[in-house]
């Protein structure tokens, strides 16, 4: 059991770096991905490692300092800085880091054999989000090549954030929070604690963020700016 959870918090961590560099590189070196790396995800380690949001009992629920944070940021920038994501993003590397989609549901498939998230949180339960994974290089490919055009990465997008949801959604109503829903006989324990936290703190919030990117990028319309292709 030992050896299986190290190989989990081996690969989820692998996971973690890769999703913050392919970020990284979709925001064109913006700096406050340093903050990110240097304070953010340490802070989260640290505080699962504490045990702090294995206290399910208060509200509102210590869980939400995972998550709230980086969906404040993401709106705020979505609001106020929706200039900056059209001409400092990368439709490329936004796209390509739906990747590790795949790397996250073998995770979670691992964390339910091993009794720490329920069935309904994998590709074998209700969660078919690694299709996004699977697909991302491919409509990538089929983007940049000019067969698939601006509307068909819209509608890919639009059903892989969809797809995304439907898990946040699952993953959040089976945790042992006051509104548990689902799970009740393996609830959905390995997210409060390190280094799985990372997955509502930092991943999560990383993959939507890079969905709604390329929406406003492709719905914007400018061949300029959404055909970026390097």
């Amino acid at each position: 059991m030992e050896t299986n959870q190290l190989l989990l918090s081996s690969l989820f961590l692998l996971t973690v770096v890769a999703t913050w560099i392919i970020l990284y590189k979709a925001l064109k070196g913006a700096k406050f991905m340093w903050f990110v790396a240097l304070i953010w995800i340490p802070a989260q380690l640290l505080v699962g490692i504490k045990g702090f949001y294995l206290d399910t009992r208060t509200m509102p629920p210590h869980f939400l300092l995972t998550i709230g944070p980086p969906l404040l940021l993401i709106a705020f920038i979505t609001i106020f800085k929706h200039k900056y994501l059209l001409e400092n993003t990368s439709l490329k590397h936004l796209t390509l880091l739906h990747m590790v989609r795949i790397a996250v549901e073998l995770v979670l498939l691992g964390l339910f054999l091993t009794g720490e998230v329920p069935k309904l949180m994998t590709f074998e339960g209700s969660n078919p989000d690694i299709l996004s994974g699977i697909t991302a290089p491919l409509v990538w490919w089929g983007y940049r090549k000019g067969i698939l055009g601006n509307k068909a990465l819209l509608l890919w997008n639009f059903a892989c954030l969809g797809l995304l949801l439907n898990i946040v959604i699952r993953a959040i109503l089976s945790a042992p929070l006051p509104f548990q829903q689902f799970a009740f006989d393996q609830p959905n324990v390995a997210l409060l604690k390190a280094p799985f936290v990372l997955l509502p703190a930092f991943v999560v919030p990383a993959v939507m963020f890079a969905h709604v990117a390329a929406i406003l990028k492709l719905v914007d319309g400018n061949v300029t700016s959404v055909r970026d292709l390097r």
